[in-house]
């Protein structure tokens, strides 16, 4: 969502943040995480002990003989340095403890060769944990002495792993990697591991609704099909209600009844999470599907679930299945001032009966088919998607295709130009082209924007489908939300710097901003502000949100360009988006990665730009 000041709204926001510790129900909390200790898990990691617990691939690795020398102490790890067709590896099993925050490896790494190539990568060496490839370094890398290299692999908290070098040489002139000092440093607070597995996955939505005459009202019946993905068995799930932020539990926009499947227990969090506990435990792998009765009441408002006059706009009104990953079930309260949403990747299919005269845009690929006496029916499916939305209302329609061939659709309230709708056809397709050339081709088909000036938020974007103002810049950015938070998934509520930040960075290319003047202003409020930070925070800091997760973050991303290079950047942000489609991405994974596209110690550009995890 590109955010506007908003005061009242957000002050609704710290209402429902307040009422959480009172409206959560007990067996809803996570289990207390384990208590970090502080500790440095690699074992010998400075070589002075013998070999174990290394594993070497041949004897003789871990030495002392002449030739080389040690960072620290005598002995030191000498891998190739052969001058033929030759592989060395080195590794170790360690276990990164549950519960730390942060968890760094750090080594010494000297490199010297015979190699006169200045631009050929002829001998390689490689880190990793676990499948992970931390870094791989080269003849081209050589140095007169030992340089110390440090990784992020907080992500690995709560997993055993191995630890491995592993260097290869080609036919001819040697090149030698030598290693010494090898640390894995746990310390932090009490951080549960955020990136175990995630469950119920796989959901598949099935949804039939017919509306009244304004498209205000819509009811029928949803079921959900899921299967359990973790080793814990699974004896309940939560269906988040939303939209029911936008009202009272008295008179609740959004209401589940006659639920099948499973036993409705007490909504929770103003009403916004309802508890369904199955008949069974799902143990892992196990599937299950529940069904129920489903009522959507559209407010009146120009917001992203609200009407204004003859226009509906109906988005988070779907019940979607909560997530449960090493911190327990995600249950956090609705913002206005930004996204609390957490979702895995879905499959949708959804019929809407209406009346012909409204024209009905939503999620996914849509059919229309003959309903009742003056009815159609607007079928949509959509495949892994985070989320469903859909409009309704007598628009005016334009549509097109982007010049990589993307079916975009703009649907126009009354009072929006001719040739404003068209300027914004030609704005989407021109970023939804922009975005799929850096980041990978856009996968959900066809792309619907909806656009009507009296958004008090700029604009608000779900999978295939995005609300807007009439602005270039808004709708690029929501249009760059279908990688950053659609395809590259995060948890908004905790990170919303991961959508937020990176779709903000991502506009700024698309629209050939450099951010070279980004940090001409910079005025941090406070020690305890971060870019990292999440929707707790900005619900109690909101004159501050947008400046520091849109503004600094994207700023922060600028200069990791310029660290890493241009062409470097542009590769890290490809493959991380490849590497987590459809997936979820956090803090750590990111910091993690970008570690490994530079020899460059982060470490400190992470401190400088606040940002944590």
């Amino acid at each position: 969502m590109r955010a506007t000041p908003h005061k009242a709204l957000a002050a609704s926001a710290f209402a429902i943040a307040a009422l959480v510790a009172t409206a959560l129900p007990a067996t809803s909390a996570a289990a207390a995480p384990a208590a970090c200790t502080p500790a440095q898990v690699v074992a010998n990691g400075g070589l002075e002990s013998g070999t174990s617990p290394w594993t070497q691939s041949q004897t003789g690795l871990i030495t002392n003989r002449t030739g080389q020398s040690a960072h620290g102490g005598t002995y030191f790890a000498w891998l190739n340095g052969v001058g033929s067709t030759h592989t060395d590896t080195l590794s170790q099993s360690v276990t990164i403890p549950s519960g730390c925050s942060s968890a760094s490896l750090t080594f010494w790494l000297h490199v010297d060769t015979t190699e006169t190539t200045t631009s050929t990568k002829y001998d390689k060496l490689t880190a990793k944990i676990g499948t992970t490839t931390l870094a791989t370094y080269s003849n081209l890398d050589k140095n007169t002495g030992y340089v110390q290299k440090i990784f992020d692999v907080s992500a690995f908290a709560g997993q055993t792993v191995s630890l491995a070098f592993t260097g290869t040489e080609d036919s001819s002139l040697k090149t030698n990697f030598v290693l010494d000092d090898i640390a894995l440093n746990t310390s932090g607070g009490t951080t549960p591991p955020g990136d175990s597995t995630r469950t119920p996955a796989a959901p598949a939505y099935t949804v039939s609704l017919s509306s009244n005459a304004a498209g205000t009202v819509w009811t029928g019946h949803q079921s959900a099909n899921f299967t359990n993905a973790s080793a814990t068995p699974l004896a309940e799930v939560y269906l988040r209600l939303w939209d029911n932020y936008h009202g009272t539990c008295a008179a609740m926009p959004i209401v589940v009844s006659n639920v099948t499947g499973g036993t409705a227990g007490a909504l929770s969090v103003n009403c916004t999470a309802l508890k369904i506990d199955l008949p069974a435990p799902l143990t892992q792998g196990q599937s299950a599907t529940i069904g129920f009765d489903l009522g959507i009441t559209v407010p009146s408002g120009a917001d992203r679930f609200g009407y204004d006059g003859a226009f509906s706009f109906i988005g988070n009104a779907l019940p979607v299945l909560a997530v449960r990953d090493g911190a327990g079930w995600h249950l956090d309260p609705y913002t206005n001032n930004g996204e609390s949403f957490y979702s895995l990747a879905s499959d949708f299919s959804v019929a809407l009966d209406h009346p012909s005269s409204l024209l009905v845009p939503a999620t996914g690929a849509s059919v229309d088919t003959p309903g009742t006496s003056g009815r159609t029916v607007t079928t949509a499916t959509a495949s892994k998607v985070r989320d469903f939305a859909w409009a309704a209302g007598p628009f005016s329609k334009i549509s097109g295709t982007s010049p990589a061939g993307t079916p975009v659709n703009v649907y126009s309230v009354s009072g929006i130009s001719a040739s404003d709708s068209q300027s914004m056809l030609t704005t989407a397709k021109s970023a939804v082209d922009a975005h799929s050339a850096r980041f990978g081709a856009y996968p959900y088909g066809e792309l619907d924007a909806v656009i009507d000036n009296n958004f008090w938020f700029g604009g608000m974007e779900y999978p295939g489908f995005v609300l807007d103002l009439v602005s270039t810049t808004a709708l690029t950015h929501e249009i760059a939300h279908q990688w950053w938070y659609g395809i590259v998934g995060d948890d908004e509520y905790t990170n919303p710097w991961l959508d937020e930040a990176f779709t903000d960075y991502a506009t700024d290319l698309a629209q050939n901003k450099t951010g070279a003047s980004c940090w001409n202003s910079v005025s941090w409020a406070s020690s305890a502000e971060k870019i990292s930070n999440s929707m707790a925070y900005w619900d109690t800091h909101s004159s501050r949100y947008s400046t520091v997760i849109y503004g600094y973050g994207k700023c922060a991303l600028h200069d990791l360009r310029r660290v890493l290079g241009d062409t470097a950047m542009a590769k890290l942000l490809k493959d991380y988006a490849t590497s987590h489609w459809y997936g979820v991405s956090t803090t750590a994974e990111f910091k993690a990665a970008a570690q490994a596209a530079t020899t460059t110690d982060l470490t400190s550009f992470w401190t400088t730009h606040r940002i944590d995890g």
